[in-house]
């Protein structure tokens, strides 16, 4: 038996499928438009193993439209061509409905890929999937994301895994050949790290041999330790791998984080792919203990852009250094976070009147901008006055992190706003 779990179970109708059920549930938008006939070319955005190329294959199957797939890793604009002249021929000799072209891993085409399949989506010859782990806006070319509508997927919860073991457990004839008990599963959910797909590699690894097993946590623990090789071959660990990179150099370890850099240049990984995730800790995890480190992440992901392989290597061997030896600060972060988490619960209370645009006539007459101090005309360009809205007053947001530049802004706040925001 050849085929993995994950191919032998994968659903074949939207009954089957788990969770994304603002996407798929009974109204769900693309619940909707397949059952119009109307399917949009469109990217799907989400982590891996979540099933968006199962998705791809139920949208082509019941819509009753011809589906070609191409993976992004080995395609060619040769390949691309020669795919779109078969859908092309397709569609006038089997159907009137534009041909399904599903491409895995868009985000890894080059612009002269991408540009390829302009002509196709624009002038209707195919209808274009796409799937992405990487955000498309930054991935996929304007001109092709402007012709296509981005869905995103939602990683799944512990109740989605759940339920995909126990349905392959029931479906699946050679797993229900076997006495399975399901004792403990966390320490499965947790290597699989929300991936579907590797979830079941797992559970097929742990129970193949096997006619009559208990599956617990220690089980799992030291069988996955001992073939974590095979994750390592078929590319499963990436975004373990790219985890503990990130972990290094937010833990401050130089030495681990070129490790890991090491580990991913060596697997062939995307350039682009680790100077984003650089780019983003620099923020998230060093923030204004250190601003320098934006800037230097924002000109390492131009450089790699610009030098590609191999002596990209080097430049992001240096930021990696530079941001595990840099102070940390998440601060910035959290400020959003408490925020954002504040204006979902209060929702959207007005501004004050001095804080007000006026220009009109009218709105100066109902005291829109009246009482609001300049801060330029005052001493130290600075005056106190309310900033935010009367509910919540007082509340502080940022926390400045303890670190010599933050410490430095906790005492000018504290000079400045005295104990309205206990500084």
């Amino acid at each position: 038996m050849n085929e993995p779990l994950a191919e032998r179970i994968r659903p074949k109708s939207l009954d089957d499928y788990i969770s994304q059920q603002h996407l798929v549930g009974k109204n769900g938008i693309l619940t909707k438009l397949i059952q119009q006939g109307i399917i949009p070319s469109l990217i799907l955005w989400g982590p891996p193993g979540i099933g968006k190329t199962t998705l791809a294959n139920i949208i082509a199957t019941t819509s009753k439209r011809p589906f070609y797939t191409l993976s992004a890793i080995n395609a060619g604009v040769k390949d691309v061509r020669d795919i779109i002249d078969k859908a092309k021929q397709s569609r006038g000799l089997f159907t009137s409905k534009n041909p399904i072209l599903f491409i895995d891993e868009i985000h890894r085409f080059s612009k002269s890929q991408q540009d390829s399949l302009l002509a196709a989506v624009e002038k209707g010859w195919v209808t274009l999937i796409g799937a992405t782990t990487e955000n498309p806006s930054f991935e996929v070319i304007p001109a092709l994301l402007s012709r296509c509508q981005v869905y995103i997927l939602n990683s799944f919860d512990k109740e989605d895994l759940i339920e995909l073991l126990e349905r392959a457990m029931k479906e699946d004839a050679f797993l229900a050949s076997k006495k399975i008990s399901l004792i403990e599963t966390e320490a499965l959910i947790q290597v699989s790290g929300g991936d579907a797909r590797k979830l079941l590699n797992i559970f097929e690894l742990l129970v193949s041999s096997e006619n009559e097993i208990e599956i617990n946590n220690k089980l799992v623990l030291e069988k996955v330790q001992k073939n974590t090789a095979r994750y390592d071959k078929t590319g499963e660990q990436h975004y373990d791998i790219i985890s503990a990179f990130i972990k290094s150099i937010r833990g401050s370890d130089p030495n681990a984080a070129v490790y890991w850099l090491a580990r991913m240049i060596e697997a062939g990984e995307d350039v682009k792919f680790i100077a984003r995730r650089m780019l983003i800790l620099a923020s998230e995890d060093i923030g204004n203990a250190n601003p320098t480190a934006l800037i230097l992440a924002n000109n390492t992901f131009q450089a790699v852009n610009v030098i590609g392989n191999p002596e990209s290597r080097i430049i992001l061997s240096q930021c990696a250094i530079y941001l595990a030896n840099s102070p940390k600060s998440n601060a910035s972060y959290l400020a959003i976070k408490n925020s954002q988490e504040l204006v979902r619960k209060t929702g959207d209370l007005s501004v004050p009147l001095h804080l007000r645009n006026a220009p009109t006539k009218l709105m100066k007459d109902l005291d829109y901008g009246k009482e609001y101090k300049y801060a330029h005309d005052f001493e130290g360009n600075f005056v106190a006055q309310e900033f935010l809205p009367d509910e919540i007053s007082g509340t502080k947001l940022y926390d400045p992190g303890e670190n010599q530049r933050e410490n430095q802004f906790k005492e000018l706040l504290k000079n400045r706003w005295k104990n309205k925001y206990n500084y």
